[in-house]
């Protein structure tokens, strides 16, 4: 018998051009499912669609400033033509990621009054199925000076009921059965988070990511000798979850519990 692999890797897309960094005009967000504003906010909160050419530049601002913010995650995006690279084709041109601003309405900002408050954050939804009815809170970023507010509860907690309440629901939901969150597993603050918000924690994915060489210092030990990754670091990931049935039984008072805490 005889057989051949013809693959062949594809090869690595190369610089987008300057105009396309930011995206198509009108910003076409491109996700699998619908996006419901009026599902998107609480009196203190409010989840928008990301759109580089009204955000980004007020984001970038504090992300510069605060490598740390990317600590564990498990890729580097240093400066502002990788970070608009990834924004676009790594979220946009992906139907299964979605990205949101995170407004909080309780503080005004005056450099940018079309916020209607102030840009405390991002939050996406990633590698959602329209047919297995899940998806992942992921890239949960709060900026340093909204930190140990009531900012990241709300947030979560938004995306949990606009993920697991059902389309008829007023205001309505997705329908979804499963809600996913990974963390590192030396993300002592996610896991926190995660678990206040009442997710299950279903285990560790382990050497679940290969990462950038600058990652190492959280990263596993030395690899083995001769890994094809060039030695470069790896992590363990702790996988969590809110499924239908748990927010059914419990956890929607839960979220609107920690939703309405004072911090």
């Amino acid at each position: 018998m005889s057989f051949v692999n013809l693959y062949t890797p594809p090869a690595a897309p190369g610089p987008l051009p300057e105009n396309d960094l930011y995206g198509p005009e009108p910003y076409d967000t491109n996700f699998v499912f619908p996006i419901h504003p009026e599902s998107l906010e609480t009196e203190r909160v409010r989840l928008t669609p990301f759109v580089p050419k009204v955000h980004f530049e007020a984001a970038w601002e504090v992300l510069s400033k605060h490598e740390e913010l990317f600590r564990f995650y498990p890729l580097v995006l240093p400066n502002r033509e990788t970070f608009l690279t990834y924004m676009e084709r790594g979220v946009r041109q992906n139907p299964t990621n979605t990205m949101f601003a995170i407004i909080d309405k309780t503080r005004p900002d005056d450099t940018h009054p079309e916020f209607e408050g102030s840009l405390a954050g991002i939050v996406g939804l990633y590698d959602t199925s329209a047919e297995q009815l899940y998806t992942e809170i992921a890239f949960v970023m709060i900026f340093p000076a909204f930190q140990r507010s009531h900012v990241a509860s709300n947030a979560v907690g938004i995306l949990l009921k606009y993920c697991l309440e059902v389309p008829t629901a007023s205001p309505p939901g997705l329908g979804l059965r499963r809600v996913q969150w990974h963390c590192h597993h030396n993300n002592a603050g996610s896991k926190r988070l995660a678990g206040r918000m009442g997710f299950y924690c279903e285990g560790t994915l382990r050497w679940h990511w290969v990462l950038p060489e600058a990652l190492r210092k959280d990263a596993l030990p030395e690899v083995r000798k001769d890994d094809p990754a060039g030695g470069r670091p790896g992590r363990h990931t702790v996988s969590l979850s809110v499924c239908w049935d748990d927010w059914e039984n419990g956890v929607r008072e839960k979220v609107a519990q920690q939703i309405d805490r004072k911090a």
